[in-house]
C-alpha cells in the first residue's frame, strides 16, 4: 500500500480549520508532510502523549517487567501513604490505561489548571490524597492523574525516567528530529501530556502500530502487546471508518487504519471535529 495522494492542506483550508501540520505515512515508512498554517515545527501533542506512555508500558511488558495487572501499590508501596484510600491496593496499570481507577473527577489537568494553585508540588501526594469515588474498574473517568501515576510506575520498574526510556527505544531508533517531555516540579515525566514532537515524528508511532510493532525491520514492540492495546482500547479507540485514533486537546490527533495501511497525524489549535474533514471519505 502507498500514500493516499490526498491533499490534506487543501481539505483543511477549505474547511477553515486551524491546523498547523498534517503528516501521512504508510507501512513502508514513506511520510509526507503538509503545511497548512505553519507554526513552530515542534509542537505539544497534549493527550496524544498518553499513547506513547502506553507504548512504554508495552516495552516493559515485553521484558517481563510489567503487565496490565501490575498494581500501583505493588510498585509504589513506599510512596503510598498509610492513610490512603484502601481501594488503591486494587488499582492496576490496566485500570490507569482505561481511566477506570475510580477517580470521581479529573485531576492534575496541567493544560487547563493553574498549577501554581496546587496545594503542594508533590504531584504524587495530590493523587494519593484523592479519595477514590468508585471501586477500580467500575466507572470511566478521564484524568491526567492516571497517566502521571503510570509515568511513576514505569520509572520505578524501568529504573529510568519515562522520557529517557521512550527517547532511547523510540525517538532514537525511529530518528525523531526533536523530543522533549514536560516534567512535574520534582522532575518526573508527566506521562499524560507535555510531549513535544514534530508531526512527522508523531505519525511514526502510528506506522509502528500498523506494522504490528516493527520499524524498518527491527521489532520494537511485540505483536502480543499491539493486540492487547487494540482489543482493550488502551488509548487508541476504534472510530467509524476503521480508524484507530488518539486525540488531544485543541484537536491534536494520531490515527492509523490497518486495512488501508495508512497513518495520519496533525497538530492544530481547533475546537471543531477535524476527523470528519481529514479522515472522512
Amino acid at each position: 500500500m502507498a500514500l493516499s495522494g490526498r491533499d490534506y492542506a487543501a481539505d483543511a483550508r477549505n474547511a477553515g480549520l486551524n491546523v498547523y501540520w498534517v503528516a501521512e505515512g504508510d507501512r513502508e515508512g514513506d511520510i509526507r508532510l503538509y503545511a497548512v498554517t505553519p507554526a513552530n515545527p515542534c509542537c505539544n501533542c497534549y493527550s496524544v502523549a498518553k499513547a506513547f506512555t502506553v507504548t512504554a508500558v508495552g516495552l516493559l511488558y515485553d521484558r517481563g517487567l510489567m503487565t496490565p495487572e501490575t498494581r500501583v501499590a505493588e510498585v509504589l508501596a513506599d510512596l503510598l501513604p498509610a492513610d490512603a484510600d484502601p481501594n488503591w491496593q486494587r488499582v492496576t496499570a490496566g485500570h490507569l490505561m482505561l481511566h477506570t481507577a475510580g477517580f470521581g473527577r479529573g485531576l492534575l489537568d496541567i493544560d487547563a489548571d493553574d498549577a501554581s494553585l496546587y496545594p503542594t508540588d508533590d504531584y504524587l501526594k495530590i493523587v494519593f490524597s484523592e479519595p477514590l469515588a468508585y471501586a477500580p474498574g467500575e466507572r470511566f473517568q478521564y484524568t491526567d492523574a492516571a497517566y502521571y501515576l503510570l509515568s511513576r510506575m514505569v520509572e520505578r520498574v524501568a529504573g529510568e525516567k519515562l522520557s529517557d526510556l521512550v527517547r532511547r527505544e523510540l525517538a532514537v531508533k525511529m530518528r525523531f528530529r526533536e523530543f522533549a517531555w514536560s516534567e512535574c516540579p520534582q522532575g518526573h515525566s508527566m506521562g499524560a501530556t507535555g510531549l513535544y514532537l514534530h508531526t512527522k515524528d508523531m505519525v511514526k508511532l502510528g506506522i509502528l502500530y500498523l506494522n504490528r510493532g516493527v520499524w524498518e525491520g527491527e521489532r520494537i514492540l511485540s505483536e502480543e502487546w499491539i493486540k492487547l492495546v487494540l482489543e482493550r482500547g488502551y488509548e487508541f479507540t476504534l472510530h467509524a471508518g476503521g480508524w484507530y485514533a488518539k486525540g488531544g486537546m485543541r484537536g491534536q490527533m494520531l490515527a492509523f487504519h490497518p486495512d488501508r495501511g495508512l497513518a495520519v497525524a496533525w497538530h492544530s489549535f481547533e475546537r471543531k471535529n477535524i476527523m470528519e474533514v481529514l479522515l472522512g471519505e
